[in-house]
């Protein structure tokens, strides 16, 4: 491992599809690598010393507050959420969604505009719809840029 401080994964685990979260344990277990899933509601996690699950209270974005909070500098942050990730990256960290789109300083502000676009068109009754169901090409571009971000912080 590298002489930069241990880096650690927190996971906005509310919004976090299954199949993300099992491929960040598994990464977790081979990897060495700390996880924390923060969550408004309680699950399980595999048993493993490098898992931690931390449950906050009820409440929108209590969640995100947390990860702020608590996620420093050179730690990744899984998240839809585009301003907890901005928040994370403000601190000195990276935002991965869970399609696989990385989240930095160079291209978080473009991010937070078109999503403070959409905000809009909502509010003005525009019918915006969600995002699609995840696919297998999405899976897979999250667990390769995973990968490419544990490799490049020594892991």
């Amino acid at each position: 491992m590298s002489d930069a401080p241990a880096m650690r994964i927190w996971v906005d685990a509310d919004a976090c599809p299954r199949v993300v979260k099992d491929i960040l344990y598994r990464a977790a277990e081979r990897r060495g690598v700390g996880l924390v899933l923060v969550a408004n509601s309680r699950f399980a996690v595999p048993k493993c010393e490098r898992i931690e699950f931390l449950q906050v209270g009820s409440g929108y974005d209590k969640a995100d507050e947390a990860i702020i909070h608590l996620a420093g500098d050179g730690d990744l942050v899984v998240t839809t959420d585009i301003p907890l990730a901005a928040g994370v990256i403000e601190k000195g960290g990276t935002g991965l969604s869970p399609r696989g789109e990385v989240f930095t300083s160079e291209n978080i502000r473009g991010r937070l505009t078109m999503r403070d676009f959409m905000d809009e068109l909502r509010g003005s009754g525009v019918m915006t719809g969600g995002p699609s169901a995840l696919r297998p090409k999405d899976r897979q571009e999250f667990s390769n840029q995973l990968d490419r971000l544990l490799r490049a912080r020594g892991y």
